[in-house]
């Protein structure tokens, strides 16, 4: 296993910590500079607008740097981001550090699942990203837990001292063991550009958009459903939620190996997967054990997809892999935000929490209808193989 790959985890797992780890810190952060729980959850929203909107703009604006490069500086940028976060003085000064912070964010996993691709033979590419979004999803069953207890226990600006040293680390590491390749193609940014025309590119994005929704439709509202109609105390949604990021890296691992022999049937396989386990949830929540079991099953599913999703859209837009898959990561927080405001407007509009898997699946059939559309436009027009 290459070296580069675990200092790119090393690095994913920073960035997943300091974007999930706040909403387990928002009581302390509420509290200690004085605003309401509302009003420090926008900066969870400020923070998923930071990378949908600076990502393609981070993109280009480190397009003419070679990729290590890129990387060093976006690392850097995290850095000071969440060093400004721990010496914040008010809300507004958190506000601003979390959104520089953000900057980093859809750039440094757009430009590195190119890297982590380059860093081992084509048929193990999907592997190789998956275990970059290891990271990413380790973040959720370590980072988030140990970074809300340090920040119960020491403070919330604590947590983010910690990531800071964790980025320091990443940024050693990506400097000392990250190769320089001398054959990358010199970007051209008309290229770039125009890469972004084509149709199978944008339906890929949609896909990816749809997939995100379906997730966070569901993973939102998660512990209202467990601890109303499932009957989980506090500290079992905790462990529901430690099992599900077990789920979530499973399927990171096992999705990269399908995506390797299949693109194509991954990527179906997986919607349909979401939308029936989705479905099932509404009838198995309201026990526990088979609640259990289909959340764990629901969460491996989900992220089996993200790697197939990464070099779905990078092999649309091999003219300008940056920045499309950078742009693939913004569209995974649009998805965020769409799919947190669908399960929200289920519950608001008094078809109660039983209902929110429902919605999930039905996004989840939406993006399996974007996939089999994508795939055979892909086929009549003889585009990238979907399979090795």
């Amino acid at each position: 296993m290459p070296l580069p790959l675990l200092i790119l985890a090393l690095s994913a797992f920073a960035i997943g910590t300091t974007e999930f780890v706040i909403m387990g810190l928002l009581p302390d952060v509420a509290t200690d500079l004085g605003v309401s729980i509302p009003g420090a959850g926008w900066l969870v929203t400020g923070y998923a607008l930071g990378v949908a909107i600076g990502a393609p703009f981070m993109a280009m604006a480190t397009s003419r740097l070679p990729r290590k490069a890129a990387l060093v500086v976006l690392m850097g940028i995290f850095i000071v981001g969440n060093l400004l976060c721990a010496v914040a003085s008010d809300y507004n000064v958190l506000m601003l550090a979390r959104i520089i912070t953000a900057l980093c964010h859809g750039a440094f996993f757009g430009i590195g699942s190119v890297v982590a691709a380059n860093l081992v033979a084509p048929d193990k590419r999907a592997s190789a990203v998956a275990l970059m979004f290891t990271g990413l999803t380790l973040a959720n069953v370590l980072g988030v837990p140990l970074g809300t207890a340090l920040g119960q226990q020491a403070g919330w600006r604590s947590t983010f001292w910690a990531v800071t040293v964790i980025g320091v680390i990443a940024l050693i590491g990506l400097v000392r063991f990250l190769p320089v390749r001398h054959d990358e193609e010199k970007l051209d940014m008309r290229a770039e550009l125009g890469a972004l025309k084509g149709a199978g590119l944008w339906l890929s994005l949609s896909m990816t958009a749809l997939f995100s929704a379906a997730v966070f439709a569901l993973f939102t509202y998660i512990a209202p459903l467990l601890g109303e109609v499932t009957g989980v105390s506090p500290r079992g949604v905790t462990w529901t939620l430690v099992l599900m990021g077990l789920g979530l890296t499973v399927g990171n691992i096992i999705g990269g190996k399908l995506a390797d022999r299949n693109l194509a049937a991954t990527l179906i396989g997986v919607f349909i997967a979401m939308a029936v386990l989705a479905t099932v949830l509404t009838w198995s929540s309201v026990l526990v054990i088979p609640a259990e079991i289909t959340l764990f099953l629901w969460a491996t599913a989900c992220f089996a997809a993200v790697p197939a999703l990464q070099i779905n859209v990078v092999t649309y837009g091999q003219a300008a892999p940056n920045l499309v898959s950078t742009l693939n990561i913004g569209a995974f927080n649009v998805g965020n935000a769409l799919g947190a405001w669908v399960g929200g407007s289920v519950i608001a509009h008094g078809l109660g929490l039983t209902s929110v898997p429902l919605a999930a699946g039905a996004l989840a059939v939406l993006a399996l209808l974007v996939t089999l559309i994508t795939f055979r436009q892909n086929d009549n027009a003889g585009l990238a193989p979907v399979s090795n």
